[in-house]
């Protein structure tokens, strides 16, 4: 995976995955090199119908296994080493496959919900696989991580969706707002979860959590949309990375009087199991 490519395009990821080791960060990189291919298949400036051409292709090459393409062959070694189920990568092509049409729009609370799922709580509930969390409960802890990271990526993007004819919410600043809100409960709901991270990967989630969270803050003090789009797409700047993770140094001292891991479901969580059977993948 190219450094430079991953400092682009995943620029909270790539702050945090100075903390992990480099036999994680590679496996990470391939994760996220996979996800990166699915996102460039549906976002280029293709004709629609090549877009899914190119995406049945390249769903229908892993499938079959088609260890030809390096990309699949790298994610394929990384589903059977850490016994990934493969549900969650059919629900990953689902939810991207949603991005496929001419003009896409979110109705319902759940159907974002579910579509935050399989583009962004699957690659959560992987990543933690590669971390090695074993807890059941953990898993689910990772999937609202997932989740919550792609409501702020929602809450963020909305103009640049509208350019593409994609509305996930509407472009008003109380529905932004909202978003972000919802985000914050699958923050706070994911936060004991990294408690089964292997203390050597620990930090890394810790720091990516915090550093994500932030982005939602930032959207907040625009306050009004008027200020939202003025503001352009948002980032967290680099000072604030700082003050962040030396902030999440209490964080990983709290997190050490963790003693018993129980999932603690909310609404949203019955919400999402309308439609996904979180078990079935864990």
């Amino acid at each position: 995976m190219n450094n430079n490519l991953l400092k682009k395009h995943a620029k909270s990821f790539y702050w945090a995955s100075f903390f992990l080791s480099k036999k994680i960060f590679d496996k990470c990189s391939f994760l996220y090199n996979f996800c990166r291919t699915l996102d460039d298949i549906v976002d280029n400036e293709n004709k629609l119908e090549i877009k899914k051409d190119n995406f049945l292709k390249f769903k229908k090459d892993f499938i079959n296994k088609d260890l030809k393409n390096p990309i699949i062959k790298e994610m394929w070694s990384i589903i059977d080493s850490e016994m990934i189920s493969k549900k969650v990568v059919i629900d990953l092509f689902d939810g991207v496959e949603t991005d496929l049409e001419e003009k896409v729009k979110i109705n319902s609370k759940k159907d974002l919900l579910v579509y935050s799922y399989r583009v962004a709580g699957t690659v959560g509930l992987m990543m933690s696989k590669i971390l090695k969390v074993k807890n059941k409960e953990a898993l689910k802890g990772a999937i609202d991580l997932g989740i919550a990271m792609q409501l702020t990526n929602i809450a963020r993007d909305v103009c640049e969706d509208k350019e593409r004819n994609r509305q996930y919410i509407k472009s008003d600043f109380s529905a932004i707002q909202e978003t972000i809100n919802e985000s914050q409960i699958f923050y706070q709901k994911s936060f004991n979860s990294i408690s089964s991270i292997p203390l050597r990967s620990r930090f890394s989630v810790i720091v990516a959590r915090r550093v994500y969270k932030k982005i939602g803050d930032y959207i907040l003090k625009q306050k009004n949309i008027e200020n939202y789009n003025k503001a352009g797409k948002i980032y967290v700047p680099t000072f604030e990375k700082i003050i962040q993770t030396l902030l999440s140094i209490f964080d990983l001292v709290k997190l050490l009087f963790v003693k018993e891991l129980k999932y603690d479901s909310h609404i949203n969580h019955n919400i999402l199991e309308e439609e996904i059977n979180l078990d079935e993948r864990i």
